[in-house]
């Protein structure tokens, strides 16, 4: 791993970052986000949003790494939902005969008459999240600390437990971006995870978006979501270090109530290794960069085409409408998106 093809000293970093979804890349600019996804038959739907940011703690260091860290739990599960209707639409239009419709639950209904479709999608995805957060609590913060917690009738000391709970709750995720990584879903989900680093490394390297120019870098990027889980990992597993070694229920509340301050230093750590070329900060780096080793895989051309159109069509101005429906390889849109009405009430689906 050359450190000098990842932290390119004369690259310009950009506000932009972005997430891989199924079967496309969400790219967030400045002022706009933009969501691509490869339908089966090789065209690019997509769709753009406007970004508010006038929002004060967004200048206030720390808490704004605090709260960016769980708004982008939303807004990841966000754009993969969408990217999994997307492509659950284009199977129901394409072919009828594998993907009818499937009638609404009880439950599914009943929220949509009490809270419009919007507010039933709402509740989804404000669910789906807390799940996510609930199972991820309970295999890297339960668990670990549950599992050490049989070492201390060896009579070691507070300080060694905790630093082995957390190299114990590194090597569970380490083990579960393995697992994962052998479902093709996700090892495809892992290309476009490449193809958009390329596309950024290419972006700030002032090169002309093209899939040519976006192969000749790196999948890996110092400021991967990846590398910021990684040091959460890391930073965490220093600041419990201190805690002592108290009942298994006030390690866990300890964690949690610590979390958003660790995930806060996480953030401006991730900011500065996107932005220095300090030997200190590549080294601090490095662990997150083998991670991503994991969560990376080479793109193919058409990969990195959905991230290029992603990326120009997040960097267009404010005064450019957004836009939903079929684009081509600028982000341009060529198709206008007309949403299909459901059979129930005619109501439309949300997207």
């Amino acid at each position: 791993m050359d450190l000098n093809k990842i932290f390119i000293k004369d690259a310009t970093p950009v506000k932009t970052g972005g997430q891989a979804v199924l079967d496309g890349i969400m790219m967030r600019g400045e002022d706009r986000s933009s969501v691509v996804v490869r339908l089966p038959d090789g065209s690019m739907h997509i769709k753009t949003q406007e970004i508010k940011n006038d929002a004060k703690w967004k200048k206030v260091p720390v808490i704004r790494g605090a709260i960016s860290f769980f708004s982008s739990l939303v807004l990841g599960m966000r754009v993969l939902m969408y990217s999994v209707d997307v492509l659950n639409e284009y199977e129901i239009e394409n072919h009828p005969e594998e993907g009818e419709p499937v009638e609404p639950g009880s439950l599914e209904k009943w929220l949509a008459g009490n809270f419009g479709e919007k507010g039933a999608w709402d509740f989804i995805l404000v669910t789906s999240v807390i799940v996510a957060v609930l199972i991820s609590i309970f295999f890297f913060v339960m668990l670990p600390t549950w599992l050490v917690g049989f070492l201390k009738t060896w009579k070691i000391s507070p300080i060694a437990l905790n630093l082995i709970e957390g190299i114990s709750r590194i090597v569970l995720f380490v083990a579960y971006v393995i697992m994962i990584s052998k479902m093709e879903d996700i090892n495809r989900t892992f290309q476009f995870h490449g193809a958009e680093h390329k596309c950024i490394h290419c972006f700030e390297n002032g090169l002309e978006l093209t899939p040519e120019n976006c192969q000749k870098f790196y999948t890996l990027h110092p400021r991967c979501g990846t590398s910021f889980l990684m040091f959460v990992m890391v930073i965490s597993l220093i600041v419990f270090s201190f805690l002592g070694w108290p009942n298994i229920w006030l390690r866990i509340i300890s964690r949690l109530l610590l979390l958003p301050l660790i995930a806060g230093l996480s953030y401006e750590l991730l900011k500065w290794a996107g932005r220095s070329d300090n030997r200190f900060v590549k080294i601090l780096s490095i662990p997150g960069l083998y991670l991503q080793k994991l969560t990376t895989r080479e793109p193919d051309v058409e990969q990195l085409e959905v991230a290029i159109a992603a990326m120009k069509a997040a960097m267009c101005g404010r005064d450019e409408p957004c836009i939903e429906g079929i684009c081509d390889k600028e982000g341009k849109l060529i198709k206008p998106y007309v949403r299909n009405e459901v059979k129930n009430g005619g109501a439309e689906k949300p997207v």
